[in-house]
């Protein structure tokens, strides 16, 4: 744990007591502060109390006492309009801030130099944030791991010297982190997301900006319009920018053809990785998130050598288009993540022979945004409540059966792929859905899925199911 020492002897109230939130309570009570909690959820203000967190109604409290509010990032700052708590602070005078700023205030006090690097974007971070975290460790670095990936940020090791720190980043935790200076900051791309809590795509722009802005290297990538222009700006404003794209030859930066990535510099460039054999590591989003890692990797002392076989060893990102087993020529994999149509796109580029497990709770839009892809599929598997809307989608396109369940899915998509002799056929959940019809969220509707296909015959499993 990290003691926030920042604050030692001062007052502070904290709103939001989910696992982040109990995080940081107890990380500035071992650093000294007095804080005092609240949450909507009275169940989660008594365990809090029980936890040894002083907690009181933070509309009872002297807002003149206190040195900062605290706030859980999924407490809306702004939109759809502030919480009850940020109007309170804010009639107060008092600072509004977050978990990850509370960080970057203590490696700021205890060791400034540690390498710090941050990253944000709208797809693609959470394995970009473990690509880089998994080459750092096979170089030998003391490596710390957290924030939005799923562990909170002031329960890792405390800011030494050499000790590297790799930290996931969302719009929301951003916006609660004012002086945040990565040594390399990533942001990987932007597309509207989060509008109910941001208002406008310019202020949720605006928000990932500030990541980039406050590093001493931005790594930005240039395939869409509003990064291109932050990109830009940055460069006039003085700060030291590396570009990446993973469609587009760049002047200078890292830029990916094919599965090959290149360096250029001056117009001159040269073969830097080729993904081509690393099966983790499919597809244009996946050059791109490697082309961030190679940059930010090199920009905190690592070299090529140490970084190419990192890449060549990254096992994937845990139900994100993660190769799980092998009978004969068929490739299993594991895409549980994609919970909505946009998501599911990345898997359907990746692979030419696809025999696709789909459905589960619908969001809006339903598949319309992957027709492009159709023609990948040699057959669907649908599954769950959205079964008749997607063979309705389907219709005489893509071949289909509606299964109703992962497990008949998994069992009829097996034996099809199987008798399927053009090049390498794959069956692949890669749900475009929700998973809470019948699922309890994402990852166990992936672990159940890894657990179905080893008890599948003369299947070579590449994961082990037993603690998927």
């Amino acid at each position: 744990m990290i003691a926030a020492t920042a604050f030692a002897g001062r007052k502070l109230a904290l709103f939001g007591l989910g696992g982040s939130g109990i995080a940081t309570a107890h990380a500035l009570l071992a650093g000294g502060a007095e804080p005092v909690a609240w949450d909507d959820n009275r169940d989660r203000v008594f365990e809090a109390q029980a936890a040894g967190i002083p907690v009181a109604d933070l509309r009872t409290i002297d807002w003149g006492d206190m040195a900062a509010l605290v706030l859980a990032p999924g407490v809306p700052l702004t939109h759809p309009r502030p919480h009850w708590t940020v109007d309170l602070a804010r009639a107060g005078g008092v600072e509004i801030i977050g978990d990850v700023e509370l960080f970057v205030r203590q490696r700021r006090i205890d060791a400034p130099d540690c390498p710090f690097i941050a990253i944000t974007g709208t797809n693609g971070k959470s394995t970009t944030t473990a690509l880089i975290a998994h080459i750092l460790e096979e170089a030998g670095r003391d490596t710390q791991l957290g924030g939005n990936i799923g562990t909170a940020v002031m329960t890792l090791e405390p800011p030494k010297a050499g000790r590297f720190f790799v930290v996931e980043c969302s719009s929301y935790q951003i916006d609660l982190a004012p002086s945040i200076n990565p040594s390399a900051g990533i942001l990987l791309n932007l597309s509207p997301d989060h509008l109910d809590r941001h208002g406008t795509m310019q202020h949720y722009a605006d928000v990932k900006e500030r990541l980039v802005a406050g590093s001493d290297v931005a790594i930005v990538g240039t395939d869409d319009q509003w990064c291109t222009l932050i990109a830009d700006r940055l460069e006039r404003a003085g700060t030291r920018v590396v570009r990446i794209s993973k469609r587009n030859v760049l002047a200078d930066g890292y830029y990916a053809q094919g599965p090959q990535i290149f360096a250029a510099a001056g117009g001159t460039s040269q073969p830097v990785a080729d993904l081509g054999t690393i099966a983790t590591l499919r597809g244009a989003h996946n050059a791109q998130n490697a082309a961030a890692a190679i940059a930010a990797c090199l920009a905190v002392g690592l070299n090529e050598n140490e970084i190419t076989a990192g890449l060549a060893s990254f096992a994937g990102l845990q139900h994100r288009m993660q190769p799980v087993a092998r009978r004969g020529r068929v490739l299993f994999v594991n895409d549980s993540k994609a919970t909505n149509a946009d998501a599911a796109g990345p898997a359907l580029s990746s692979f030419d022979r696809i025999y696709w497990i789909a459905g589960g709770l619908a969001k809006e839009g339903g598949l319309h945004s992957l027709s492009g892809w159709f023609e990948h599929i040699a057959k669907a598997y649908l599954i769950g409540e959205a079964a008749p809307a997607f063979a309705a989608t389907l219709g005489d396109t893509v071949r289909y059966e509606i299964t109703g369940t992962l497990d008949r899915a998994v069992s009829h998509a097996a034996d099809d792929a199987a008798k399927d002799d053009h090049g390498e056929p794959v069956v692949l959940l890669s749900p475009a859905c929700a998973s809470f019809d019948q699922y309890k969220n994402f990852e166990v509707r992936g672990n159940a899925f890894v657990a179905q296909v080893a008890a599948l015959p003369d299947v070579t499993m590449l994961v082990d199911h037993q603690e998927a």
